[in-house]
């Protein structure tokens, strides 16, 4: 080694020295600081994992879905906290702000871009993992419930149909789904069409904002709540709880898959569903997954027909003969099950698995993934499907979901919450490309299902064309690096809320002008000037 590499190797080792250790101090002034603004005698160094903790690596990918975000080259926290009490997390934003730490904050971790998890516009940061928040307090008598934002969507199904089988909540399928950043971005699901959607269902809530304070639906005024229930995750400030409202489900209900190929028929079926599925009784959800089956040289598309009806089979099969004879349903193919059960088969589960799978509170959906969505409100015609087709057998491991709209979801005016796609609108598809570990042609998928989303945008909703805030997407128009700017962020956000956005904006920017609260696609302050002109 010579004179140039060793002092070039003791500068690297002096740089990483003094990284640990500003860390290092960063961390133990994070929790002097918990301690001063809570209970002093709380242990919290058994709350927070450095990247020197042992347990660092499993707590940090103990949620995160799209693993491609957790890769060695993605940005890291500097620690992670998990609260065990609304006090702590109170704290938790008081200090971040002293400290000037950038906080993340994460309840289920299904956020395709990771960002709750993973900061691309500044460092340091940490992750505030609501994990140890997931308490839920069914009230019958009243039909609502409390629920704690670090309980899963399944953890509640669950609670909820312990106290009662004739009760349920319009919420997402997967079953492993943060309750807290679910229901900010609208929280649609089974039972949609029926009930409307989870944002639809929520009557109160408790939040902490930019100034630390805890409050509820009154404290906080019916502008902040509006903007909590469908303006997306981490805008705002950090919710605590919600308080939905309970729906009736039947005793039985019934369920089904049909799968159709392309030599089936499939094409001619999923013309037919698109002009029934929307508008058929709201008591039938009928979504499609549609991905390639066979193998390399003879591959076909394979559309399944995946179906909540809240009501008898007898009741389903005469509906279906009505409306929907060209998918050929049968009693066979139907199965009778409780609500609570329904939710376990629309999830992929078998059908003897054990009720408490609920209760685990981890996805069982770990890939490395890119999504997109779109947004349907005219039929798409048999040369868009056929050129559809074609592209899905050209990628290795596609997945598309078209998922309806119609009956309550459409009821409810565009501007009641930020969610916009209400009326007119058909269903939404849900685009993936998914690829394993050992690949390593990630630009090539990336590219892939880029090309198929431009191949799309004649079928789909047209100025703007929408987008699933839920599904976020770093793709739709943003610079990374600056997204506070107003003007970048309305590309985006025109998709996501449409004439909502604007709204949205005035409401981040009187309740949280600093931007506190903030990631690469959350909604941006305007800026003191903006400000100042439009007040004079």
């Amino acid at each position: 080694m010579n004179l140039s590499t060793m002092n070039n190797f003791s500068l690297l080792l002096l740089l990483s020295s003094i990284s640990l250790a500003a860390s290092a101090s960063l961390h133990q002034n994070f929790i002097q600081c918990l301690s001063f603004h809570t209970d002093k005698s709380f242990p919290f160094d058994s709350s927070i994992y450095t990247q020197t903790s042992a347990s660092f690596s499993s707590v940090l990918e103990s949620s995160a879905q799209n693993l491609r975000l957790l890769e060695p080259s993605a940005p890291k926290p500097e620690f992670i906290f998990t609260p065990a009490t609304d006090a702590h997390v109170q704290a938790a934003v008081l200090c971040s702000k002293k400290l000037g730490i950038h906080l993340r904050v994460r309840s289920g971790g299904h956020d395709y871009e990771g960002l709750s998890f993973v900061s691309v516009i500044e460092t340091p940061f940490m992750i505030l993992d609501l994990v140890k928040l997931r308490g839920v307090d069914v009230n019958i008598q009243d039909n609502t419930a409390w629920v704690q934002a670090g309980a899963t969507i399944g953890e509640l199904y669950y609670r909820i149909a312990e106290k009662s089988s004739v009760h349920g909540f319009p919420a997402g399928l997967c079953s492993s789904l943060g309750v807290g950043g679910h229901i900010t971005g609208g929280a649609y699901g089974s039972m949609m069409r029926k009930y409307g959607l989870g944002v639809d269902n929520v009557v109160n809530a408790q939040m902490i904002d930019a100034y630390g304070r805890i409050l509820d639906r009154e404290a906080m005024g019916e502008d902040l709540f509006w903007a909590i229930r469908g303006g997306g995750g981490a805008s705002f400030g950090i919710i605590l709880w919600w308080k939905i409202k309970l729906v009736p489900v039947p005793q039985t209900v019934t369920v089904f898959t049909v799968t159709k190929t392309l030599e089936q028929g499939a094409t001619n079926i999923i013309q037919k569903w698109q002009q029934v599925a929307p508008n058929i009784d709201d008591n039938l959800f009928m979504r499609v997954i549609i991905q390639p089956a066979g193998n390399k040289t003879q591959r076909t598309i394979a559309t399944s027909y995946n179906a909540l009806y809240l009501g008898n089979s007898r009741m389903l099969l005469d509906l279906m003969k009505q409306n929907f004879p060209e998918l050929g349903l049968t009693r066979k193919d139907c199965l009778e099950v409780s609500w609570i059960r329904s939710v376990l088969y629309i999830a992929g589960y078998p059908n003897d698995t054990p009720l408490e799978v609920l209760l685990q509170g981890k996805s069982s959906f770990k890939n490395f993934f890119k999504a997109k969505s779109d947004f349907v409100r005219e039929p798409i015609p048999e040369e868009g499907l056929e050129g559809l087709w074609s592209r899905l057998k050209d990628e290795d491991s596609p997945l598309m979901i078209w998922t309806p709209y119609g009956g309550a979801t459409s009821r409810v005016s565009e501007s009641d919450t930020p969610f916009p796609h209400r009326n007119g609108t058909l269903f939404k598809i849900q685009y993936l490309t998914i690829w394993d570990n050992g690949d390593k042609n990630e630009a090539k998928h990336v590219q892939w299902i880029r090309k198929l989303y431009n191949y799309m945008t004649p079928y789909v909703s047209k100025f703007p064309r929408e987008a699933y805030v839920n599904y976020r997407d770093l793709d739709l128009g943003m610079n990374k690096k600056n997204s506070t700017n107003y003007i970048e962020a309305s590309g985006w956000g025109n998709m996501y809320f449409k004439d909502n956005f604007n709204r949205l904006v005035k409401i981040k920017t009187k309740f949280d002008p600093e931007n506190v609260f903030r990631h690469e696609q959350s909604i941006p302050p305007l800026p003191i000037s903006s400000v100042a002109s439009s007040i004079g």
